[in-house]
């Protein structure tokens, strides 16, 4: 499987990105799930592995997502890992921790979400809710939502690139 090392996930519709992750999230399987096996399950309707409350059908695709789907397996080819396609933004909390650590004048390399993490282990949260940027019950999800986006996109993934504007 092939990985690819620029922000394609930006690029993917919200309803396909979310369609590819629902997928990689029901599926228990120890292959990873690429362009071709989403367009398969398109294709084909939904494995076995998955319940039937999860099956396809609820899903309302039309053929704009499977033109667009079609455009990235031409781009990318159908070995691209389907992962890469999937749009992640961090939770409000989340991004005003971010922007503080990103914002540090003394850092000379861009943030990871590893160095947000330790961040957060070394008590920014708790700074934040001192000075009124968070909530004094938000704190609690800051931990459990940075280590799933590293579980999904590495440690070295830069964190500025999951700031959500609103």
């Amino acid at each position: 499987m092939i990985r690819n090392p620029i922000d394609i996930a930006s690029r993917v519709s919200p309803e396909l990105s979310s369609l590819i992750e629902t997928l990689i999230d029901q599926l228990e399987t120890d292959e990873p799930v690429t362009l071709a096996s989403v367009r398969s399950f398109l294709k084909h309707g939904m494995p076995v592995e998955m319940d039937e409350d999860e099956h396809l059908h609820h899903f309302d695709v039309d053929e704009s997502v499977i033109d667009e789907l079609d455009e990235l397996i031409e781009q990318f080819g159908e070995s691209a890992a389907a992962m890469d396609f999937i749009y992640a933004f961090a939770s409000e909390q989340l991004s005003r921790v971010i922007e503080d650590v990103v914002s540090d004048e003394n850092r000379e390399n861009p943030a990871t979400l590893e160095v947000v993490k330790e961040a957060i282990v070394n008590g920014l949260a708790g700074r934040l809710v001192g000075e009124g940027i968070l909530e004094e019950d938000e704190d609690d999800v800051l931990m459990p939502e940075i280590e799933n986006l590293i579980d999904r996109f590495g440690a070295d993934a830069t964190a500025e690139d999951f700031l959500r504007y609103e």
